[in-house]
């Protein structure tokens, strides 16, 4: 339950100062999340599309209307929408892929993030070391404390960084910033809404952490090449391309799976270069050492993380009916499932692979088959009853409610087998199911903190010069890191994991400085790259803002941050006339009395405006 706390404070903007006090308003917000939001639409599996229905669909399909979506949905019907955007390739999006040809690191594959952004920062750090020198060893000096009090004192501050030297690490650093802006900006813009919620949906399911190692380096083509393509295809397809993604391998540990008494494993790089006949025997006794020394340091024998993952998450389900004995089988199946270096990209290494004999879920494998050893598995968990029941579980979890009806997860799960894993008909299945429209499912689920934002720019028309500050919201008050859910399991899609005083209070905030500043008092807010304080984000060439032909429209065009807001086509007054059109524009007509009532002590357009973006309603799809 919310309840006021009179110690948090509301992000400073003075457009909320006056004579209805802060407290006041949010106390006043936070009581309606006591009460439950009603519907009074029946059930039925396609009705009219009327404002209340198409705005459902709209917040559940996608992530929200933008001004003049609910006009156009009503217009064509539920039915026409929903086959539209089961077909995203039907759909023009040309205004989007110019804003995404801004960001030059979407389009590269893995090994070329590596050698233009990655290899170039990692070079330099080995050569500020060298040139830094050598500190003495921390025993080499043990028997004097002094010593060593001296030596901390005394240590050189590193120099400071050359132009040449911050342009290599802000290219490392450019390669995270393009993924998570272009994330924000395709979600606010793309006309293929049913598309990118997917694409949010299954990056979720089979979840990679950036911040683990070498998966910054593999991350944008895991979400580009091994995600987007199969989120409207087969689910085998895609569990094929996870599997063998080097972000997966990374992230899980398969890429050092071996089976346990697996032969030194020189690779093709270290095997071109043994056999260099120019090298000379000292040359090629380095070698030798060096190969020595990385089979020393890397660990050995069988990992089973990517296969737990595997068995658990992404396909049977926790509760699948498989046992611990199963997972190490699978994880055997797996060995020489590795990333090719140089490359990165997918390799499977025999020297590597346990060719023993294996038993999973009943199914005996004699060990010969290799790599086809590891597929076969893939292939008979996608199609197994518990992966197609725990798939349309957590489809309809998204799509229908927290907990969804088992009649619409057992005929999803139906449509599952019947179709091999065809996740276009059943994520139809469930977007055109009744149980999708009853009036019980109405602002039954809880936006994300992603999701949230994503809506609120959308709803207000919001034009994102500079997705940055979006970042860096969701990083640190909002607490939801795009790309950033450290365990397999990805974020929560329940209400449970975002309801809470605090979150509430942050998406307010969220919204005054949305409304009130466009954006500028959301920039520094929260860790910035790498975990240091967020900077104030540069503007990419030719998103200025507005430009000089929209000077006349005044202080109503919030143009001064990189959102870029018109507050007077939302709300040009606080009349009451204003507020019913603003309600029908963002909540399809329909608050609560205690709502409407906080809504009419706004003083002006830009709290009006924030007040709505808080409302419980608002929070709800």
């Amino acid at each position: 339950m919310y309840r006021s706390n009179h110690d948090m404070q509301l992000h400073p903007s003075s457009f909320l100062q006056g004579r209805v006090p802060r407290v006041l308003v949010v106390t006043a917000l936070l009581s309606l999340y006591t009460g439950a939001l009603s519907a009074s639409l029946p059930a039925a599996s396609l009705p009219k599309a009327d404002a209340w229905t198409s705005m459902h669909v709209l917040n559940r399909i996608g992530f929200g209307p933008r001004p003049g979506d609910l006009e156009r949905v009503q217009k064509m019907g539920l039915a026409a929408y929903i086959e539209e955007q089961l077909h995203p390739e039907r759909i023009k999006n040309a205004e989007l892929d110019a804003r995404l040809a801004e960001f030059t690191t979407l389009t590269l594959d893995s090994n070329e993030i590596t050698e233009q952004y990655i290899q170039p920062a990692q070079q330099l750090q080995r050569q500020r070391q060298q040139a830094q020198g050598n500190p003495p060893r921390p025993n080499a000096a043990a028997g004097d404390p002094t010593m060593n009090t001296m030596m901390t004192d005394t240590a050189p501050r590193p120099p400071q960084l050359s132009a040449e030297e911050r342009m290599i690490r802000q290219g490392q650093a450019q390669v995270v910033d393009d993924l998570m802006q272009a994330k924000v900006i395709r979600a606010v813009e793309s006309n293929r809404q049913l598309e990118e919620v997917l694409t949010d949906f299954w990056f979720n399911h089979f979840n990679v952490y950036m911040q683990k190692g070498q998966v910054r380096q593999f991350i944008t083509e895991y979400e580009r090449e091994a995600i987007r393509p199969f989120v409207l295809g087969k689910f085998r397809d895609m569990l094929g391309a996870t599997a063998k993604s080097p972000a997966m391998l990374f992230y899980l540990d398969n890429f050092q799976s071996s089976a346990p008494n697996a032969q030194a494993d020189l690779g093709p790089e270290m095997m071109r270069r043994m056999n260099n006949p120019r090298l000379s025997p000292s040359q090629r006794q380095q070698v030798m050492q060096r190969l020595q020394q990385a089979q020393r340091q890397r660990p050995s024998g069988l990992n089973e993380n990517y296969a737990r993952e595997l068995m658990e998450l992404h396909t049977l389900g926790v509760d699948g009916g498989y046992k611990q004995q199963d997972v190490q089988e699978v994880a055997r199946a797996l060995t020489g499932w590795t990333i090719a270096r140089p490359g990165q990209t997918f390799e499977f290494r025999p020297q590597m692979h346990d060719s023993r004999s294996k038993t999973i879920l009943g199914v005996t494998f004699d060990g010969r088959g290799g790599q086809d050893e590891g597929e076969r598995v893939l292939d008979m968990l996608a199609k197994h009853p518990s992966t197609a029941r725990h798939i349309a579980f957590k489809l309809a979890q998204r799509f229908v409610a927290d907990d969804p009806p088992k009649a619409l997860v057992d005929r999803a799960a139906k449509v599952f087998l019947d179709t091999k894993g065809d996740l276009r008909e059943v994520t139809k299945t469930i977007v055109t199911s009744p149980e999708m429209f009853d009036s019980d499912t109405y602002r039954a689920k809880v936006k994300t903190p992603f999701e949230f934002v994503v809506s609120a720019l959308r709803a207000t028309g919001t034009r994102v010069t500079n997705a940055q500050p979006i970042v860096q919201q969701l990083r640190g008050p909002l607490g939801m890191p795009l790309y950033g859910c450290q365990p397999p399991t990805g974020y929560s899609m329940t209400a449970d994991a975002w309801v809470n005083t605090g979150a509430l209070l942050n998406r307010l905030n969220f919204a005054v400085s949305l409304v009130g500043d466009g954006g500028r008092g959301m920039v520094g807010q929260g860790p910035g790259r790498q975990g240091q304080p967020g900077q104030p984000p540069p503007q990419r060439p030719g998103l200025q803002g507005p430009g000089p032909g929209r000077a006349g429209r005044g202080a109503q065009m919030l143009a001064r941050g990189p959102l870029v807001i018109d507050v007077n086509s939302l709300a040009p007054d606080v009349s009451e006339a204003s507020r019913d059109r603003l309600v029908g524009m963002l909540l399809a007509g329909r608050a609560s009395d205690s709502t409407t009532k906080t809504l009419g002590r706004a003083e002006a357009p830009p709290q009006l405006i924030a007040l709505t973006l808080g409302s419980p309603e608002f929070q709800r799809r």
